[in-house]
């Protein structure tokens, strides 16, 4: 027999009181209101013009389990923008939020052994995995992109809409740079971060992700578009 666990939804949009809620700070266990949260001071309403854009908490990382069996904070100063390049059907946001939730995304050269990140999108729920003042392991190992930057995952099934993905994406990208107060040219692809494995010193260089918004590989007209999007998103809040 399985127990239903309780859905948390925490709003982003005009219809709250003070702007966005999600999960900014450490502690508790992500169910039953246990995980303490903070509101910035520079927290936005949102225009009821962008649709659904509400947080699911039901599904983040279980303190002191798989990738926050250590924890380490973070003063978030840049997002950093990625595609899952997972392309099978039912490859949404849940999807990904239950792997990281049940310790499935494993890393070999990383110094968690997990891969980690903050939200996942696709194009109808958002999924937050790890509080905003957490680090995780989704850009350069022990690099700035992990220790600095709050990481997106941005959802490409084929059974998905991927335009609807890409603006809602935008923004909540908008949304988290009023929030922390992160200038738009903090926002940047997983591309922007030269990569050196913890484990073995091994030097990657950049990886061409988000893939969907590369050209040959690396930033051009596609990301500069959306750069564009979202500078338009954050102008309205």
């Amino acid at each position: 027999m399985r127990t239903m666990r309780r859905r948390e939804w925490f709003s982003l949009g005009s219809a709250v009181a003070g702007g966005i809620l999600v999960a900014c700070k450490s502690g508790g266990d992500g169910g039953g209101g246990g995980v303490s949260l903070g509101v910035t001071p520079a927290t936005p309403a949102v225009p009821s013009r962008w649709g659904d854009l509400r947080v699911d908490r039901s599904l983040m990382i279980p303190p002191g389990r798989y990738a926050r069996h250590r924890t380490r904070r973070m003063r978030p100063r840049y997002i950093t923008i990625h595609a899952t390049d997972n392309f099978a059907r039912g490859a949404g946001a849940r999807a990904h939020a239950l792997g990281l939730h049940r310790g499935t995304h494993t890393a070999t050269y990383n110094s968690l052994g997990y891969l980690s990140w903050h939200f996942t999108i696709d194009d109808s729920t958002i999924y937050q995995s790890l509080p905003c003042d957490e680090q995780g392991q989704h850009a350069d190992y022990e690099g700035p992109g992990n220790s600095q930057s709050i990481g997106i995952e941005m959802c490409v099934n084929r059974d998905g809409n991927l335009q609807r993905t890409l603006d809602r994406s935008a923004r909540f990208a908008a949304v988290l740079m009023r929030s922390y107060n992160i200038p738009l040219n903090h926002v940047v692809p997983h591309y922007h971060w030269p990569r050196t494995r913890y484990k073995d010193g091994k030097y990657l260089g950049h990886k061409a992700c988000p893939s969907v918004l590369m050209t040959n590989g690396k930033p051009g007209s596609k990301w500069d578009d959306f750069v564009r999007k979202i500078g338009r998103y954050r102008s309205q809040i």
